[in-house]
C-alpha cells in the first residue's frame, strides 16, 4: 500500500518551516524528520506513525485511535500508530504532529 498523499501534504503544511525538518521515504511511507530524528511519517500501512518518548506509550495507547507500531511482530514502545480517521481535522492532526516533532527536537541531532 503506498502512503496517502493527502495525508503527507496535510502533515507538510502542518510542519513547513520547523528547523531542522527534511522528508525522507521510509518504512514505505513518507517521513518527516526533525534534525534526522522521525518525528512523524504518512505511513504505508495506512495512517501516521511518530515517535513519543517511551514512558509516554502506555497512556497514549489507552486512546482508541492509537496503537504500538510494530515492527517484525514485536510492539514497540516510543513508536505509536495512529488511525486516518482520528486525523480528519486540522486540530487533530496539529495535537499528534506536534507530539511527535516535540519529541524528535527533545533527542540528540543525527
Amino acid at each position: 500500500m503506498a502512503y496517502d498523499e493527502d495525508l503527507a501534504s496535510r502533515i507538510r503544511e502542518v510542519v513547513q518551516g520547523e528547523p531542522g525538518l527534511t522528508e525522507k521515504q521510509m518504512f514505505g511511507g513518507l517521513a518527516f524528520l526533525i534534525n534526522g530524528n522521525l518525528a512523524v511519517s504518512a505511513s504505508g500501512q495506512g495512517g501516521m506513525l511518530l515517535g513519543v518518548d517511551p514512558a509516554d506509550t502506555p497512556a497514549l495507547v489507552q486512546r482508541p485511535e492509537a496503537s504500538r507500531f510494530e515492527m517484525r511482530g514485536r510492539e514497540m514502545d516510543g513508536w505509536l500508530r495512529v488511525d486516518t480517521a482520528a486525523l480528519a481535522t486540522k486540530r487533530q492532526l496539529e495535537a499528534w504532529v506536534s507530539r511527535g516533532v516535540s519529541y524528535a527536537r527533545s533527542l540528540p541531532a543525527k
